[in-house]
């Protein structure tokens, strides 16, 4: 969304705003738990600050490297590039029809990340938070292959519980993070793995040969060496961030930082840099960073690809990143991606030395899950980016609905029933009535023009005013303190109000006859009301919000597609001056009719949810059972212990008594 006078930039002396949202991973198609966990509440915020007119950048893209992506390609018969460019298309596409404003959505696989991300290494090996450890590893000697294997291209037998298609990074039977081959022993006589297990009978996922155990060097960064900077930045920033995100991170604090592996043995990532003092080019020459060292470096590059414009000897890219007096750094992302960005990123920045823009704002969301089960593509599960549409509900209803269920602290669940009625109700009936009775009646009845407000004030909409403004600014600091379901709430609040103007003022025909200058004022406060909310609505339906303003008498100005919006800090109620004209009235909602519920209930994972939850009803049975069991167990134990001790008390009375016979 670069403007016509060139990429958004830095304002000086002003609050300039930089957005991420979380880069979604493509090889695979983005589900409703995806979208509102990151871009879409991303897009809500950015929004909302170019509404508040701040200098906003909003940046994502599609997060392409990693050995995710190869097994992916592989198992699709294409190599990791046309893969790539097929799941972005597909992504941006999703995005585009869910109405998501990024100024730019860019790649991974650019010349601009590869050469930040070499810099950053570069740094961090010259400032020493980079060590060199030898590990044994497998590797496939096959002459077409002859290759270190990474992790995911070894399969085999899981040495817990002997699933026998397990990979070599974690058994998806059991659940339990594995080593691809049994791990050597340490001094100490333990075993040196970062797993549980193993596989047993490893085998390479290409040609199915025995894989060798051979010594390899890989790359670590020092984090260990970083805890103390880490730890000054985070006691200085965790404020600005959601609770579950700051308990997690704390939770890797205590834990103790270690120094973590970023290179693996793939073809399809950032190649390690040559030349670098001390460093082997021909050790590393197979070798690319891992995809979670260099992900977060995409937020950068992406920058750069959009502010520098294909000039890769550009540096206005760092008017955004490397400027953290001046800039305040907004991330979004779900509760899985939390460590990389408050940890390894943050950590990175710091051991280059050089001065970053940091994250000053954290928002992270719990999961969203889907009527009682969980998303799943491959079982046909839930509802997905590209189904939304199939559904043939306009993007805004999708956009309130997920916002209005935003997982902020805690799980939150996708359920038709509750979809369909907070169209019906929430949205038709409150902002939809008002709308409509507002125009219609404007049009019908005066003209369509906005009417003369009476020079002598009436009381009774002073105190609308009043109550409009104390929510307007409960909602600015809602938003911009990232309260995203909050700020929601309190645009249908604002909206009860019009629809309670227009009740206690009993609009009608009537009133237009017996009091035509409080039916003009009524008018002509709802008209400039209806502005207000396009504004404040428009970064939840921002397509809803046009509607508005078309309605209420705005237009584009020419060679634009949207009016523009404001979000002003106090409501004055003139926006819309007496004697312009309105524009033609637009139905915001239809009804949704109730039919449609077992409809998407069945289209969207209707028999497999209903096994979903019967293996969850028999999982909880029998954990039930057990428990009843194990308290029948210690009932009767007690029971057997109380016998026990009545009969010990029997016999030691019986021999008292015999003690006590007299002689004969």
């Amino acid at each position: 969304m670069a403007s016509k006078n060139g990429p958004v930039l830095p304002q000086p002396g002003k609050e300039n705003i930089l957005i991420t949202s979380a880069l979604p991973y493509v090889n695979n198609v983005p589900h409703l738990g995806n979208i509102i966990g990151s871009v879409l509440s991303a897009d809500v915020f950015a929004r909302f600050c170019r509404a508040r007119g701040l200098p906003t950048l909003y940046i994502c893209g599609s997060d392409e490297y990693g050995t995710a992506t190869e097994t992916k390609a592989l198992s699709e018969g294409v190599d990791p590039a046309t893969l790539c460019a097929k799941y972005h298309a597909l992504h941006k596409d999703v995005y585009d029809w869910f109405r998501i404003s990024f100024d730019k959505f860019g790649r991974t696989p650019t010349d601009e990340h590869t050469g930040i991300t070499q810099e950053i290494f570069a740094q961090l090996w010259k400032n020493g938070f980079i060590e060199e450890r030898e590990t044994t590893q497998a590797f496939c000697a096959v002459p077409e292959h002859n290759t270190f294997l990474a992790d995911r291209y070894v399969e085999g037998e899981c040495s817990i519980c002997h699933d026998l298609g397990a990979r070599g990074d974690q058994c998806d039977a059991c659940g339990n993070l594995l080593d691809p081959m049994q791990p050597d022993k340490n001094a100490a006589g333990e075993d040196e793995s970062k797993g549980t297990g193993w596989l047993i009978n490893p085998r390479c996922k290409l040609d199915g040969s025995t894989p060798e155990r051979r010594k390899t060097k890989h790359l670590y960064i020092r984090l260990d060496e970083l805890n103390k900077e880490i730890t000054a930045w985070l006691d200085r920033v965790e404020n600005g961030w959601s609770a579950n995100c700051v308990a997690i991170t704390r939770s890797w604090i205590n834990n103790g930082l270690k120094p973590r592996g970023i290179t693996r043995d793939l073809k399809w990532g950032v190649p390690i840099p040559k030349g670098l003092e001390g460093l082997s080019d021909e050790e590393y020459a197979n070798k690319v960073f891992y995809v979670w060292f260099d992900a977060c470096i995409g937020y950068a590059s992406i920058t750069k690809c959009y502010t520098d414009e294909g000039n890769l000897e550009g540096r206005n890219w760092e008017k955004w990143w490397k400027n953290p007096d001046n800039v305040t750094l907004y991330q979004f992302m779900g509760k899985d991606n939390v460590p990389f960005h408050t940890i390894i990123f943050p950590g990175t920045q710091l051991g280059t030395k050089e001065k970053w823009t940091q994250v000053n704002h954290l928002s992270t969301t719990e999961y969203l899950n889907y009527e009682g089960g969980k998303f799943s593509k491959s079982k046909g599960v839930g509802v997905f980016g590209n189904n939304a549409r199939d559904t043939g509900i306009d993007p805004d209803v999708w956009r309130y609905y997920l916002l209005s269920r935003r997982p902020e602290s805690g799980d939150s669940e996708f359920k038709w029933e509750e979809f369909i009625d907070s169209n019906n109700n929430d949205l038709l009936k409150n902002l939809g009535n008002l709308c409509q009775r507002v125009v219609k009646f404007c049009q019908a009845k005066l003209d369509a023009k906005v009417p003369e407000y009476p020079k002598t004030p009436i009381a009774s909409l002073d105190e609308y005013k009043e109550e409009i403004n104390k929510l307007l600014q409960e909602y600015n600091e809602q938003v911009k303190g990232t309260k995203l379901r909050a700020g929601l709430a309190t645009v249908l609040s604002i909206s009860a109000v019009g629809n309670k103007l227009l009740q206690d003022n009993k609009l009608s025909n009537q009133l237009l006859t017996e009091e035509p200058e409080r039916c003009n004022a009524v008018i002509n406060f709802a008209l400039n009301l209806l502005h207000l909310i396009a504004g404040v609505l428009s970064p939840y339906m921002p397509g809803t919000a046009q509607s508005i303003l078309r309605q209420v008498g705005l237009k584009a100005a020419e060679g634009e597609t949207d009016i523009p919006v404001v979000i002003p800090d106090t409501w004055a109620a003139d926006a819309l001056k007496a004697g312009e004209p309105i524009g033609t009235p637009e139905l915001l909602f239809s009804q949704i009719p109730a039919a449609k519920l077992e409809e998407w209930r069945e289209a969207y994972g209707g028999e497999e949810l209903r096994k979903q939850k019967a293996i969850e009803a028999e999982k909880a049975a029998a954990k039930k059972l057990q428990r009843e069991k194990d308290k029948e167990k210690k009932k009767a134990k007690k029971e057997k212990e109380r016998l026990a001790k009545e009969q010990a008390a029997k016999e030691a009375a019986a021999a008292g008594e015999t003690k006590e016979l007299p002689l004969r």
